[in-house]
C-alpha cells in the first residue's frame, strides 16, 4: 500500500455553514436550543474535586495504582474537564465572557498545563475556518505528518505525544495573537498552582495527574476522538459523530457534526438537535465504539496523519486578529455563532 503524502484538498469553504442554513429553515424550532447551562460549572467543581481527591489518596500508594486509576479513571475526569473548556470557549455557561473564561481556568487546573484560554482563541477560529492551516490549529503540520506516516507504531507514538503535538501547532498560526492578558493570567494560575501542588503532595500525585491529562487525550479510546471529528475515515464527509455510551461522561461531545453546525447550542440539548434534523444526520458517517476506531485507525495503512481534509477558500472572509462577531438577529437566521 502506497502512503499518503498530502493532506486531501478541497476547494469549498468549511462545510457547515451552508448545512446550518438548510437546516434551520427547515426545523425553525432548533432556534429555541440556543442558550446557556450554568450547570456545567457544577461538572466542573466535580470534575477538580475527583482529580484532587485522587491526587491526595495516591501521595503515598505504588506506582501501578497510580498508573491504573490515572488511565481508568483520571483519563475520564480529564476528558470531561476539556469538554467544559470546550464549552466555557463557546461561553455557553455565563451571558458574560470573562466568567466563561474563569470557569475555563478553573478546569485547567487540574490538566497540569496552561491551556484554557489558548484553546479559547484557536477552537473558535477551527469553526470558522476549518481546513485552512494557516488559522485551523486541529490541523496537523506536514512534517508532523510525515514523521508519523501510516506505520501502526508511528500512529501509537503520535497518539501518546498528542498533547506535546498540539502544544506544537499555534506557532504555526502566526495571524493569531499567541499571548494577551487572559493567556497571561491562565499562565500564571496554572504554575503558581503546580508549583504548590507538587511541593505539597509530591512526585507520586503530579504523575497522576500528569498521566491523566496524557492518558484522557492520548493513547487511549478517549483518543479516539480526535480520529473520529476530522479525519476522513467515510469517503471524504470531514466531521463525523460519534453516538455511543462514552458520550454520558463525555457531555455529548460525540455529537460533533451537531456542534460545528450549531456551536450555540450547550451540550445538554445537542442530542435534541439530531433528534430533531435526523433526516440531515442519519444520512451521514458516524461512529459508535471509540475502541474500534482506535484500533482501525492504528491498524488500518489506509488511514495517516494525513488523512484530513485541507483548503484554502476562507468563506469569502478576511484573515482576522479577533473572532468574527454575529449579531443576535444573524443567530435566529443563521442558528449558529461562535
Amino acid at each position: 500500500m502506497s502512503k499518503i503524502r498530502n493532506f486531501r484538498w478541497s476547494v469549498e469553504s468549511e462545510p457547515h455553514k451552508k448545512r446550518t442554513k438548510e437546516i434551520i429553515s427547515q426545523y425553525p424550532e432548533i432556534r429555541e436550543l440556543i442558550g446557556k447551562n450554568p450547570y456545567t460549572f457544577l461538572v466542573i467543581v466535580l470534575g477538580v474535586s475527583i482529580q484532587l481527591g485522587l491526587a491526595w489518596f495516591l501521595r503515598d500508594k505504588s506506582w501501578w495504582l497510580i498508573l491504573a486509576l490515572a488511565y481508568f479513571v483520571g483519563a475520564f475526569a480529564c476528558h470531561t474537564l476539556f469538554v467544559c473548556i470546550h464549552e466555557c470557549a463557546h461561553n455557553l455557561l455565563f451571558k458574560r465572557r470573562s466568567f466563561n473564561t474563569l470557569a475555563g481556568i478553573l478546569a485547567n487546573l487540574p490538566l497540569v498545563f496552561p491551556s484554557a484560554v489558548s484553546f479559547q482563541k484557536y477552537h473558535l477560529k477551527h469553526h470558522s475556518y476549518q481546513g485552512v492551516e494557516e488559522l485551523d490549529g486541529d490541523m496537523p503540520y506536514h512534517w508532523e505528518a510525515r514523521l508519523i506516516s501510516n506505520s501502526a507504531f508511528g500512529k501509537a507514538i503520535w497518539l501518546l505525544f498528542y498533547p506535546i503535538f498540539q502544544m506544537l501547532r499555534p506557532a504555526r498560526l502566526k495571524e493569531i495573537s499567541l499571548l494577551d492578558r487572559w493567556t497571561i493570567v491562565n499562565m500564571i494560575v496554572q504554575f503558581t498552582f503546580m508549583g504548590f501542588f507538587i511541593y505539597f503532595l509530591g512526585a507520586r500525585s503530579t504523575v497522576f495527574l500528569t498521566a491523566s491529562f496524557f492518558f484522557s487525550v492520548g493513547l487511549h479510546p478517549l483518543g479516539a476522538r480526535w480520529i473520529q471529528e476530522h479525519f476522513l475515515t467515510h469517503g471524504d464527509q470531514e466531521t463525523k459523530s460519534y453516538y455511543g455510551v462514552l458520550n454520558t461522561v463525555n457531555l455529548n461531545v460525540g455529537y460533533h457534526n451537531e456542534h460545528h453546525d450549531f456551536p450555540s447550542v450547550p451540550w445538554n440539548k445537542l442530542p435534541r438537535i439530531k433528534k430533531i434534523a435526523n433526516s440531515y444526520y442519519d444520512t451521514l458517517g458516524y461512529h459508535t465504539s471509540y475502541t474500534l476506531l482506535l484500533f482501525k485507525f492504528l491498524l488500518d495503512s489506509k488511514l495517516s496523519v494525513y488523512s484530513r481534509m485541507a483548503r484554502a477558500n476562507r468563506g469569502n472572509r478576511e484573515a482576522l486578529s479577533e473572532t468574527p462577531s454575529i449579531s443576535k438577529t444573524e443567530v435566529k437566521k443563521a442558528g449558529a455563532v461562535e
